[in-house]
């Protein structure tokens, strides 16, 4: 268990939130706190200013209060202190200046929030963006299995938002490896990235689960009754539409895709995250299209540079 630190420690630091408390679970809501206080402690240690709720405070909102694991909006677009590297910066400028059909994107919290799972994907992964060649050796050493070599990099992407030949939903995936083989075919890994974020019960559009249905008999992952259970309000109903996102891939048609697989990435702590993935693989009776990873387990694998592994683990892993 990550220690918590005290309520006075939080409250001087500006990150006594009552949201980081996950009831009935005191292991999350320690690690919320204390990834929210180490955040506060990294920016102040660093000499960047502290931020704002709102993000984006209106001149004279008497309703402003400072957040420890935040910085100014204007002063984090500036110089792009969330991000750790110039490549991931450079991910991150890109991406924001990129829009795809019908995306929803919260340019805010990716620049200003030090707790953003959006952000620890562009640092985690923004310098393999900028090269392919570390990329498919990262990839490769990460996910030895995979077939092909890696062509592209792609960051909050969907293949197709509001689109019924896939989804018909804003469901997106935090980064995308996609490879090619020398015949041709082409495969991704579809990540999720959590960081701060607990596991929160949701209930699928009804309009919708027609279709989810659908992908998800197509895909003959589910054991038998699964899907009855996924379809209603679940903490599982993120990680089973992404799943989902990635076979409707599979199955489309035209979109020429050979292979995929669907990997949820959290730090260890995150047992809310840890839990929800453990009950999900169990639903399922074939595993091949969905895996998990710690940020540990990347870094571990040494497939980023030595001053990226080190700076990330200054950032994210309270020690």
């Amino acid at each position: 268990m990550v220690r918590a630190p005290s309520r006075a420690e939080l409250e001087a630091a500006h990150c006594w939130e009552a949201d980081d408390r996950v009831p009935r679970d005191p292991a999350m809501t320690a690690f919320r706190r204390a990834v929210r206080y180490h955040q506060a402690q990294w920016r102040e240690a660093r000499g960047h200013p502290t931020g704002t709720q709102p993000i984006a405070p209106r001149a004279g909102d008497d309703r402003v209060r400072l957040v420890g694991s935040r910085m100014p909006l204007d002063y984090a677009r500036a110089t792009g202190a969330n991000f750790m590297t110039p490549a991931s910066r450079r991910a991150a400028t890109e991406r924001t200046a990129r829009v795809e059909p019908h995306q929803t994107f919260d340019h805010q919290r990716v620049w200003a929030d030090l707790l953003s799972s959006q952000a620890l994907a562009f640092n985690l992964f923004g310098d393999l963006a900028a090269d392919h060649v570390r990329a498919n050796d990262a990839v490769h050493t990460w996910w030895p299995d995979a077939d092909g070599s890696v062509v592209d990099v792609r960051f909050a992407h969907s293949p197709g938002r509001l689109d019924s030949s896939y989804l018909a939903n804003l469901r997106v995936f935090d980064t995308a490896f996609v490879l090619e083989s020398d015949d041709g075919a082409r495969g991704v890994i579809a990540i999720d990235t959590k960081y701060h974020e607990r596991a929160k019960p949701e209930t699928p559009r009804p309009e919708n689960v027609p279709r989810y249905i659908e992908v998800a008999d197509r895909s003959r992952m589910f054991r038998p009754r699964a899907i009855d259970d996924l379809r209603r309000r679940s903490d599982l109903a993120e990680v089973w539409l992404e799943h989902l996102l990635l076979h409707s891939m599979l199955q489309h048609p035209n979109a020429g895709w050979s292979w995929g697989r669907y990997v949820v990435i959290y730090p260890t702590g995150n047992t809310h995250i840890a839990d929800a993935c453990v009950r999900y693989a169990t639903l399922l009776s074939d595993r091949s299209t969905f895996n998990t990873a710690t940020v540990e387990e990347l870094l571990d694998a040494r497939a980023l540079r030595r001053s990226t592994q080190a700076a990330l683990r200054s950032r994210y892993l309270p020690a």
